[in-house]
């Protein structure tokens, strides 16, 4: 499964989800005056359990959650599942349930993002 590629811009903290990214040296997403930068999944020093996302199968489908606060200051901005064909995103305010039920996929890949520890991933096994 093709990882899913996101950018960020350092000054002002726009996010960009790039379909295919430049293999070029001396080029890249520009944003402020800067080149963006790639964000990693699961790469902040955060507490793993309140970030990744899990999911229990449920028949046919996988209901994922994310056990993180949902609050004005900090939360789950949305949770993203990286499917063969497709891809199934639900946008999330402080408040809101960080949940979502999508199609069970094998090697399904579901990213959430937290305002301030960045993309958290896992796999669909």
């Amino acid at each position: 499964m093709k990882e899913l590629i996101l950018k960020k811009c350092m000054k002002c903290n726009a996010l960009v989800k790039v379909l295919e990214d430049c293999s070029c040296d001396d080029c890249g997403i520009i944003c402020c005056g800067e080149p963006m930068k790639e964000v990693r999944a699961n790469s902040v020093d955060a507490s793993f359990e309140k970030h990744v996302p899990t999911y229990e199968k449920d028949g046919n489908n996988i209901h994922i959650k994310v056990n993180h606060v949902m609050e004005e200051e900090h939360y789950i901005e949305w949770i993203l599942v990286k499917m063969e064909k497709e891809n199934r995103e639900v946008l999330l305010q402080p408040g809101d349930t960080p949940e979502m039920t999508v199609p069970y996929e094998k090697g399904a890949l579901i990213y959430a993002y937290c305002n301030k520890h960045g993309l958290w991933k896992t796999e669909v096994e």
